[in-house]
């Protein structure tokens, strides 16, 4: 956007240099509106801005051919600079909508990967005391809008450190790490995206999803990091039971 900014911009300053010295060079002399400088420019400005007030107009060829060049140029780059400004606009109001607003939540959630077993943990989380009561944050690009108003969303890859920073990781309580089944080892990326997570933070609770617990790269985790058996996630959903985190969070009484 930046660039596109500054090239409407020397656009803009190019028109206005050249058009106003042509214009003033063959009409000052036959053009009896054009008295002063400052005459040329208040024609530059109503032209360029498609006003057309009719009190300056060109009477020489040279003058209307540069004045047809002010206009179509001002309609480029005034139309232009509206549009970029509205979607500017737009981002800023919809930045968590759209997953690029900064998270600035201290001991919250931080899902990585927008699964079904992510949704389900969403709509779990207020039954446990230890987890209701904090922001949760979704960090993925599976996904292009937050799934639910009352999350943050971070619209990114969980492995890229930048995206754990925008939702602030290093200050998060509680991760839940899930597999994401479109790569051909999908436990390799996991365990990938886990060791990113640890060099941002070494003191959350770290839940991670894994298909295959067992292998060989299992032992580099951290005895801390509690694994989810994939298997056991889908049993839960199968039998239309909600996920249950019990072992390591006490539930609330509802």
């Amino acid at each position: 956007m930046k660039k596109q900014l500054r090239f409407l911009g020397i656009l803009l300053v190019t028109s206005f240099a050249f058009s106003t010295i042509i214009f003033w060079f063959y009409e000052r002399s036959v053009n009896p509106s054009i008295r002063s400088m400052g005459d040329v420019l208040w024609w530059w400005l109503v032209s360029s801005t498609t006003v057309g007030y009719g009190d300056i107009s060109p009477i020489t060829l040279q003058g209307r051919m540069v004045g047809a060049v002010t206009i179509i140029t001002g309609i480029y780059c005034y139309t232009n600079f509206i549009t970029l400004t509205a979607e500017k606009l737009h981002t800023i109001m919809h930045r968590n909508r759209l997953g690029t607003a900064q998270v600035y939540s201290k001991n919250h959630i931080v899902i990585c990967e927008y699964t079904a077993f992510a949704d389900e943990l969403l709509h779990v989380i207020p039954n446990y005391p230890e987890l209701a009561q904090r922001d949760t944050v979704v960090v993925t690009d599976l996904i292009t809008v937050n799934p639910y108003p009352h999350t943050f969303f971070v619209r990114g890859v969980p492995i890229s450190p930048s995206a754990l920073r925008q939702a602030n990781i290093q200050e998060a309580a509680y991760i839940f790490v899930f597999s994401n089944a479109r790569f051909q080892e999908p436990d390799l990326k996991t365990l990938h995206t886990v060791a990113r997570i640890q060099t941002l933070n070494k003191r959350a609770k770290i839940f991670v999803e894994m298909h295959n617990p067992s292998s060989e790269f299992s032992h580099y985790l951290d005895h801390s990091i509690i694994v989810l058996k994939s298997r056991d996630l889908l049993e839960s959903v199968l039998r239309h039971q909600t996920f249950d985190l019990s072992p390591y969070f006490t539930k609330s009484v509802a």
